[in-house]
């Protein structure tokens, strides 16, 4: 049966949606790590512990940031063309400091010299924390708007620079995502490794479960006093519409005005509290399957409540409000979906069955008897 072309647009939101939190999940808990990395490892063998506990695996956690950026390439182009514009610096900052992760796994063990591995500890700790702020930065920016617009002829138009991005609410939500990752990687940490190393990671799990928990509160009334879009018309959106051919006005309630048409997506927000809240406690029970799970949650819980509270928007204009980019107007042609998701249906399967045994092959506890003894294959 030919699925229509509305519920492929709603199917390719969910996708979007699933890969970003595949992102956040898997390579969150690298991101944390990395950056908790000076303070985990006090001495040259603990941070060689961190590094080995994520080394396996962390390229392999890349590659859903990389199908996530061709998936939004390939469904919803209008949204790739103007956020990488929009975003333009900002996504340089965050590209440069991805660079610093490949070149300070593969280099950093290659000369003993303590001050070497102390210049790449911190380039990691750089690639860890840079992009964990960028990223809540970027969702942030979201329910403030974009400056760019749309002429009568479709033509894109860009106003305020990069500093322009870098407003109270968006920093606010660059700590939020921050705290998050932290405490995602110390969760990892703490179920990865031993002795001192998990003893610090166990306190940082509680410290970051506690602040996530409160930032994460903090947001949602901040959120409430900001100004929403909602659309008043729009076309046919089981057929092709465009951006200029919708009506957007500011909606009351704000962003939280779809949680009052669909109570049940207040599960997002109670399992993003929850989870937080959960992970904290598991550390100071010293809990570690539980940490890491609940951690998980509050990821996902966090980034499902600011999907849930933009949509159908994916791009937010402040510029124009009418040029807003939605779920319904942004999207690819309904064959391209259609042949997206016949590949996404064949694939995701073999890609989640491969992953799941690279994880499993690579579990473990990390140790410095581990490390001092496998030379040949730790970092």
């Amino acid at each position: 049966m030919m699925i229509d072309y509305e519920t492929l647009k709603l199917v390719w939101w969910a996708l979007i949606a699933v890969l970003l939190i595949g992102f956040a999940l898997t390579g969150g808990f690298d991101l944390g790590a990395a950056a908790l990395l000076p303070f985990v490892g006090k001495t040259d063998e603990e941070r060689r512990v961190a590094i080995n506990a994520i080394g396996p695996t962390w390229e392999g956690n890349q590659t859903w940031l990389i199908t996530a950026g061709g998936a939004i390439f390939a469904a919803w182009p209008l949204v790739y063309a103007a956020a990488f514009s929009v975003f333009y610096i900002a996504f340089m900052l965050l590209l440069f400091a991805l660079f610093l992760r490949p070149v300070g796994f593969d280099y950093r063990s290659k000369v003993t010299d303590p001050r070497w591995r102390t210049t790449w500890d911190w380039g990691l700790f750089v690639g860890g924390l840079v992009p964990a702020i960028l990223c809540g930065v970027a969702i942030g920016n979201l329910f403030v708007g974009l400056s760019f617009r749309f002429d009568d002829t479709m033509r894109v138009s860009y106003g305020a620079g990069f500093f322009s991005l870098l407003n109270p609410f968006s920093l606010f939500c660059g700590v939020v995502s921050l705290a998050m990752l932290l405490l995602h990687g110390a969760t990892f940490l703490h179920l990865r490794t031993d002795a001192d190393v998990q003893r610090r990671a166990r306190t940082a799990v509680i410290a970051f479960g506690l602040v996530t928990a409160l930032l994460f509160a903090l947001g949602g009334i901040w959120v409430r006093q900001l100004a929403g879009l909602h659309i008043a018309e729009i076309g046919d959106v089981n057929g092709v519409v465009t951006p200029l051919s919708k009506s957007v006005q500011v909606g009351e309630g704000g962003w939280l005005a779809n949680f009052s048409l669909w109570p049940l997506a207040w599960l997002a927000p109670v399992a993003g509290l929850a989870g937080a809240l959960l992970a904290a406690l598991s550390g100071y029970l010293r809990w570690q399957w539980p940490a890491f799970l609940a951690s998980g949650l509050a990821i996902t819980g966090i980034i499902l409540t600011a999907g849930l509270a933009l949509f159908p928007f994916v791009l937010p204009s402040s510029l124009d409000i009418n040029s807003s980019l939605t779920v319904w107007d942004s999207v690819s042609s309904r064959k391209t979906l259609a042949i997206m998701l016949g590949v996404v249906i064949v694939f995701l399967p073999i890609i989640s069955i491969y992953t799941t045994w690279v994880y499993r092959v690579m579990r473990g506890t990390v140790t410095v008897d581990r490390i001092r003894k496998e030379t040949h294959t730790s970092y």
